[in-house]
């Protein structure tokens, strides 16, 4: 084992694809980006035999409202293109050459193939729920939660991530209900859907991709039992403060929701 001090220089080259990858998403995260490279970088297509065949009926919207189902592919305004291409250039500047990048693609695809299906597989169940009618079904259920509602819902956030594994398939799994729901009960759909994004992240603790991490980087394999068991009280915990904290601006500090 080398015991030798790290030097200046190590350690700029060690966070160089650090700082690309912040630099790079700072850019891809902001809205004049998306709207510079979405209306040339997107290819759209119509789902036929589904576009318009379903219609949203009252209580769930005001008047009988045809669902839409058209989908825009924009593909390099996508987060995930942001980190390819900071990938691709932290890997020059780090000296990969071209055959030993594509070589670091192909066995990082197949590290992580399960969890592609996965989470394409959660990604579809939101889709399907959505156009099943499930979502609406489910929405006007949870309605019936009435006042206490804004505290459900923030923890059905934090359910959708600790099954699922990622706030994004919570969102597209739950979005819809939230939506739903807080316009039958006169709540702002804007801080339902972050509600459940916000409920999400304290799940994140304790879906088990987090934890096979978590115990994959410390060396202590085989404790994903242990693991779980000690943050899922701190995960209940973080996640009805943030369920109070919704109530409290559903209700008293209604003038902290930015409405578009």
């Amino acid at each position: 084992m080398n015991n030798d001090p790290v030097t200046t220089a190590e350690m700029w080259r060690g966070l160089t694809p650090w700082i690309i990858v912040c630099a790079v998403l700072l850019i891809w995260g902001t809205g004049w980006f998306k709207a510079l490279v979405n209306p040339i970088f997107t290819v759209t297509y119509t789902v036929e035999g589904l576009h318009n065949m379903i219609q949203k009926v009252p209580p769930v919207v005001a008047k009988p409202t045809a669902e839409g189902a058209i989908f825009a592919f924009t593909y390099l305004s996508y987060t995930g293109s942001g980190m390819l291409i900071a990938a691709i250039i932290a890997a020059f500047v780090m000296g990969f050459n071209p055959l030993r990048l594509l070589k670091a693609y192909g066995e990082t695809i197949w590290t992580v193939r399960y969890s592609l299906i996965t989470i394409a597989a959660m990604l579809a169940i939101g889709t399907l729920t959505r156009y099943s009618g499930i979502d609406a079904t489910l929405g006007l259920a949870f309605a019936h939660a009435g006042f206490l509602y804004p505290f459900f819902g923030t923890l059905l956030g934090w359910l959708g991530v600790a099954l699922t594994g990622s706030d994004t398939a919570s969102n597209v799994l739950f979005g819809g209900l939230q939506k739903i729901t807080a316009e039958q009960l006169g709540l702002s759909p804007i801080l339902m859907g972050a509600a459940n994004s916000s409920g999400g992240v304290m799940g994140k603790m304790i879906d088990a991709q987090s934890i096979v991490v978590a115990s994959t980087a410390t060396n202590w394999f085989g404790h994903e039992g242990s693991i779980l068991r000690f943050v899922f009280w701190h995960s209940i915990a973080l996640a009805c403060l943030v369920g109070v904290y919704v109530m409290l601006q559903a209700y008293v500090f209604t003038g902290m929701i930015i409405h578009p």
